[in-house]
């Protein structure tokens, strides 16, 4: 007897002209505001994504008296109408994936929305610990890791012997992949590090039971997402990190493991090129940096620490103090060029009332005396570039009040010209302050 296989045509969505995806990335080091951001608009998305790194990111989220600050869940979390994934580029540790979990729920917020792919790699415990041997050993050459086994997670994914979401569901294929790894690990550990070795049971046991208490929340993700895209519906995926940190087009070897991108989406969650349309960066209206690497327009002064206090810059995710310093629009227009951003986020603006002068470089002088307006590939070198600065006027009023953009005093609205100007792309929205009121958008993209 003939078997009937039936055979289900997917429709064209040609016709449609509103592609309804949104993309928000970060444009410098890190901490730039995108939870802010992305809190916002995940307020009209059927969908927030989390598409790279894992919880070495640090989002704070304000909703009403309540801040959170959420590690590895998407910020759009608390706000998003339908789902939120965490997609297949993400590294995922469960343990802290529960923790925030708990943490929202204690707070009276569902969670039953969010869920995780099954092809996202699993941070284990001999990868937090690999993370932190390593930067105790490098000592003052230290990456600047948070030492959440990031890297050591993504290397084992490249080296295809990682552990994914999905083989916490399958005893087997975990006892296996565990013991193989373990044995590589333990003995790096004793004969490397002269650290103790890490137990076998112990850990299979932990991540079995995990396995089952997750198992409703561990799905395939990318195949939703690219049907979510077919029908239209309201997409938003969010980055972690920021250009300047990426893998390739970063300040490398002071980078983070993945791809924080928009290209990065792609791999990340499994969707086209084809698909990403509103590509949104945010920057502070100044720079700031957390950890090692070079930073040419730094204020390691006075000035840089009255920056760091009015603008509350310590780490989310490891309460470091960042390192602050006045706008840098060669690396920021560096940024935008490789994510192709065609909607920008300026923070901040308000932490620069009252400063008089403000510099804003536009150019460097490097090491043998060439003007250049372009980010160098040298790591190196960048440490010796001298920026070259444009003078704009400050202001002193108070615009933290302000909800147009017309209420800006004049040199506000000036600078947030000039770096349009410089960069050829329209600023959509201007935050003047930590609250969801306090965003100036001047157009909607919903």
């Amino acid at each position: 007897m003939k078997q009937l296989i039936k055979i289900t045509f997917v429709k064209s969505n040609k016709s449609k002209k509103n592609m309804s995806t949104y993309v928000v990335v970060g444009l410098q080091y890190g901490d730039e505001g995108k939870g802010k951001i992305t809190d916002v608009l995940s307020a009209k998305s059927d969908y927030v994504v989390r598409f790279q790194g894992g919880d070495n990111a640090g989002h704070t989220v304000y909703v009403g008296e309540d801040k959170f600050v959420l590690h590895l869940l998407p910020s759009g979390v608390l706000q998003c109408r339908g789902k939120c994934i965490i997609a297949n580029g993400v590294v995922v540790n469960p343990k802290a994936f529960i923790k925030e979990i708990e943490q929202i729920e204690a707070k009276g917020y569902k969670t039953d929305h969010v869920f995780i792919s099954r092809r996202a790699h699993v941070i284990m415990p001999y990868h937090i610990m690999l993370d932190t041997y390593r930067e105790e050993e490098k000592g003052g050459t230290q990456i600047g890791t948070t030492k959440k086994g990031i890297g050591p997670c993504y290397e084992d994914k490249i080296a295809r012997v990682g552990i994914r979401m999905i083989d916490l569901l399958n005893p087997e294929v975990l006892k296996e992949k565990i013991e193989k790894n373990l044995k590589n690990k333990n003995s790096l550990f004793e004969k490397y590090f002269d650290k103790p070795a890490m137990s076998f049971d112990e850990i299979y046991n932990e991540f079995l039971e995990i396995g089952k208490k997750l198992q409703d929340r561990i799905v395939d993700t990318e195949l939703e997402l690219n049907e979510a895209i077919r029908d239209n519906k309201n997409i938003l995926f969010e980055g972690a990190q920021a250009l300047m940190l990426d893998i390739d087009f970063g300040t490398y070897p002071y980078v983070t493991s993945s791809s924080p991108s928009t290209g990065g989406v792609c791999t990340g969650a499994g969707v086209p090129p084809t698909a990403l349309q509103n590509l949104i960066g945010v920057s502070k209206a100044y720079t700031t940096r957390v950890g090692h690497g070079p930073f040419p327009t730094e204020l390691d002064n006075e000035l840089g620490e009255t920056i760091r206090k009015i603008g509350h810059e310590y780490g989310a995710t490891t309460g470091r103090p960042r390192r602050t310093g006045w706008l840098d629009l060669v690396s920021l227009k560096h940024a935008c060029m490789i994510n192709g951003i065609n909607n920008l986020v300026i923070t901040k603006l308000d932490v620069l009332t009252g400063l008089g002068t403000i510099k804003v470089a536009t150019h460097y002088k490097t090491e043998d005396g060439k003007i250049i307006d372009y980010f160098t590939s040298s790591t190196t070198k960048l440490y010796d570039y001298e920026p070259i600065y444009a003078d704009l006027e400050g202001w002193t009023e108070d615009i933290t009040k302000a909800r147009t953009f017309d209420e800006l005093p004049e040199n506000a609205k000036k600078y947030i010209g000039f770096i349009e100007q410089y960069l050829g792309i329209n600023v959509y929205l201007v935050s003047v302050g930590p609250e969801r009121s306090q965003n100036i958008i001047r157009k909607e993209l919903f």
